[in-house]
């Protein structure tokens, strides 16, 4: 019988104790210069910025006119006004305006097909280790494939508050904090908690320039 709920994956000894009550806090520049070169060791370039709204305009730079997008669902993006921004935007092609006018379940299917070799794929993540792994956990894992191999460019965003000491620390964040928060998030608008249906570790990137992380120093998303 598959898990039901969250609680249902947080297997590991004390895990099930960690909560939406872990102490948050922005990590410091040397924890953030650790962090940015061990991906630089694993061919993920990172960079910070100060704020959301500077977030906002890197990624504008990063992407030219005329580009196909797909902006996965994300508090971060939302937070940094990046999805209302291109939403409707004819600056690009963006599948996530043709899925979000898709009724059809089947169409809906097909355009999360398309969107996961998109020319850029914009989403968050869930952890950041110091010693450069990065942890994203999904239901659906409608985005892991387009992160994994399929999308041509991967832009990432993420708040400094999801750097972790190293991968142990990075999943338990993600088994415990992120799907407390995550659930709570549901349960405020009327819809079920969801289990974790795929959980994935981006250890090294093979092609150059691929995937790209912007850090902000702001705590954002969980």
């Amino acid at each position: 019988m598959p898990p039901v709920g969250s609680q249902a994956l947080r297997t590991d000894e004390g895990v099930a104790a960690l909560t939406a009550e872990r102490p948050t806090y922005l990590a410091d520049s040397a924890s953030i210069q650790r962090t940015i070169s061990a991906l630089a060791r694993r061919n993920v370039h990172a960079e910070v910025v100060t704020s959301g709204e500077a977030a906002k305009h890197r990624l504008i730079e990063m992407i030219p006119e005329g580009s196909q997008i797909f902006n996965s669902t994300s508090e971060t993006l939302d937070h940094i006004g990046y999805s209302n921004y291109v939403r409707g935007n004819p600056r690009y092609t963006n599948l996530h305006d043709a899925l979000e006018q898709a009724s059809d379940p089947a169409a809906q299917q097909n355009i999360r097909r398309d969107s996961s070799i998109a020319e850029y794929f914009i989403g968050s993540v869930q952890a950041i280790a110091e010693t450069g792994e990065i942890v994203i956990a999904s239901a659906s894992g409608s985005q892991i494939s387009a992160y994994a191999f399929g999308a041509k460019n991967v832009i990432l965003v993420a708040g400094t508050q999801k750097i972790c000491a190293d991968l142990a620390d990075a999943i338990e964040r993600v088994r415990g904090y992120t799907v407390d928060r995550h659930d709570q998030w549901l349960e405020e608008r009327g819809v079920s908690a969801s289990p974790i249906g795929k959980l994935m570790i981006m250890e090294y990137e093979t092609a150059p320039e691929r995937v790209n992380l912007i850090l902000i120093q702001e705590e954002l998303g969980w």
